[in-house]
This record gives C-alpha cells, structure tokens and sequence, in this order.
C-alpha cells in the first residue's frame, strides 16, 4: 500500500457533460469493521456511469428529473462501479488472510440481507466507487479470483455488465434449447448475454448492425438480425416458431414490435432503455399467452456468486475494447457514449 495518506481518483463534482469528471487528490479510505481496503488495479466503465453523471434516470413522478440510479446522488462522488484489485488492508472483524488476494468487488448495495436480496444502490453512485487508487468494500462484497486464468482487465469488466446478464437471464428462467432474442447486443450487456445464452446451450439470435454484427456472431450468437432492416420481419424469418426469451437493454418500439413475437408462456426482460422509455403495446398479446414482461435491475448476490464460479473457470471471456490510464477519465467516457466499440473499455489508475 501507498506510504501517502493520498491517493488519486476522480469525480463528479454534479451533474453535466465530461467536463464535471475532475481529477483530485483525496484521502485514502480506511476501512471500517468487517470492511477491506482494495488497491484497483483496472476498473471498467458502464452506461450507469454516463447517466450518474448526466442525472439522466428520472424518478417515479417525474420522468425528466435529474436522478442517479436511486435518487439524489451526493457530491463530489467519485464514480466506478466495476473493481479489480487486490486487498492491501483490512479493518476490524475483516480476516487478515485476505490481505494480498486478487478480488472482484460486488458493486451492489443490498435492500436487505441474503442471497436474494434485490440491490437499492451502486457503487460509484450510491457510495464512493473506483476511479481511484484505492476503494473500500464490505468483506462479503469482495470474492477472491486469485486463480482465475482471466486478466484483471477481462475481471474488472464483469461485475455490472455480466451481474446484469446473468440476473435477466436468472429471472427470464432462460432453459437449454430455447430461442433467445438479444437487443444490443454489441454492448458490455448485450455481448454477456450472448455468451452466457450460448454457453446455457439456448439458440441465440441478437440484434446488431453494421460493423459489429461479426464481434456478435464470435461471441456465441447464431444468427444476428439486422438493427438497419425491419427487426420484426428479420426475428420471424429466424424463428418462425416464436421467441421464448427475450433479453432487452433497448425498450422504446422494439418491445410495441417484439412482444407479439414470443411463444406461450414467453417472457421479455427489460433492464435498460437505449431506444426510449416511452412504450406502447397491446396488452391481450401477454394476458392472452400467459407472457410476462420482466424488469431487471443488475443482480443478486446469488447471482454474483454464479458469476464469481463462471470467472474463475474463465467460461466467459470479456472482450476488452480499449484501456485507458485515470487520468483521461473524461475521454473514456465519451468513447463509451460514441458507442463505436466492441466490448468493454477499462480504465488503469
């Protein structure tokens, strides 16, 4: 660990565009009982981290409201959800022996205790995150990956975009054999969903387009549909039989055009709103099929445990897109927004 009581990081200062990610020197965070102090060694970025800055989630009586993910967010708040690193320090309660482990940090904040618990808050919004030198976590937050044949860089790039993969593909119940429909399926979200289904053994067919569409063929799926022709028309021809699950980031008309394409008892899970907010459908296609349409916000613990055990036999393997060091935080984010890339973009502090 650092001799400085200081480290580096960056923050958000308020809401606004790139311009309020400011780099600061700041205190070393010393961890509490049963907490550990991480040094991170990469930290990935996600949406979440564009629309935290930005104030861009709305809030249940005014969809235009500026709101982190759960409300008003504190200022300065230093941003990062997606931590890998290894533990230098650990405070009260917290087993000595975790001291030098490499780990992935859950970045969720829990409703309640338990497997199941539904998470109510993120790291890097809701509490100090790891765009910084040094994070701290609960102890039963941090899973040791030591021996995972994945890079930190591949580890750091799991934690929201694969924790929300896996939660949506957990709550959709995505069985062996089934056909899948993946929205966007080019981004850190959308490439999980695309390897964790075809690793379930389900028939993957994605929406992409353009230049992408052979990185979301490499990455497990079967058939890719065409974001730039008619989606609907596209999704009928490769599966005439219907769709079982459909993994959504994108909503907006893609849920008024896609809902009467699942079969009986299919489900639509939604955690994202790439194409819009707004949405229309007609209701008898779900009552009249026993469909269900599903929100998915990240995971739960359990789900991170399954993702800890996929890490550390590598049975999914992040693409990385592009690193780059801390201190051109601002920078990263926007190549995030300009959304050309494949994969996931990592930040080294």
């Amino acid at each position: 660990m650092s001799a400085s009581p200081f480290m580096r990081a960056v923050r958000i200062t308020g809401h606004g565009g790139p311009e309020v990610l400011e780099p600061a020197e700041v205190a070393v965070p010393v961890p509490g009982a049963e907490e550990v102090l991480v040094q991170v060694s990469a930290v990935a970025l996600n949406n979440t981290d564009l629309w935290t800055r930005e104030g861009a989630y709305g809030s249940p009586g005014d969809p235009d409201a500026r709101s982190g993910w759960r409300g008003p967010v504190g200022f300065p708040r230093i941003q990062g959800a997606d931590v890998c690193g290894r533990v230098v320090a650990v405070g009260t309660g917290a087993e000595r022996s975790l001291v030098g482990r490499r780990v992935v940090v859950d970045p969720a904040i829990y409703e309640t205790e338990g497997p199941h618990a539904n998470p109510v808050g993120l790291m890097g919004s809701e509490r100090d995150g790891g765009y910084a030198e040094y994070v701290t976590a609960a102890v039963e937050r941090v899973h040791d990956v030591t021996d995972s044949p994945l890079t930190d860089d591949q580890l750091a790039a799991l934690p929201t975009a694969y924790g929300t993969a896996l939660g949506m593909i957990e709550r959709g119940r995505l069985q062996r054999g089934e056909t899948v429909l993946v929205s966007g399926a080019s981004g850190g979200v959308g490439l999980a969903l695309v390897q964790i289904a075809r690793a379930r053994g389900a028939r993957v067919l994605a929406i992409s387009s353009g230049t992408k569409i052979g990185a979301v063929r490499e990455a497990g799926a079967h058939e890719v549909i065409d974001r730039a022709g008619d989606v609907a028309e596209q999704i009928r021809t490769a599966a005439p039989e219907g769709i079982d699950v459909a993994l959504d980031v994108v909503a907006g008309e893609l849920v008024s055009e896609g809902l009467p394409l699942l079969r009986e008892g299919g489900r639509w899970v939604i955690a994202g709103a790439l194409g819009g907010y707004g949405v229309a459908f007609d209701v008898r296609r779900l009552y009249l099929h026993n469909a269900q349409v599903i929100g998915s916000a990240m995971h739960t613990p359990a789900h991170f445990d399954l993702l800890m055990g996929l890490a550390r036999r590598a049975e999914v393997q992040p693409v990385i897109a592009a690193t780059f060091p801390l201190d051109q935080a601002a920078q990263a984010q926007e190549e995030l927004s300009r959304r050309g890339h494949v994969g996931k973009i990592v930040m080294h502090p």
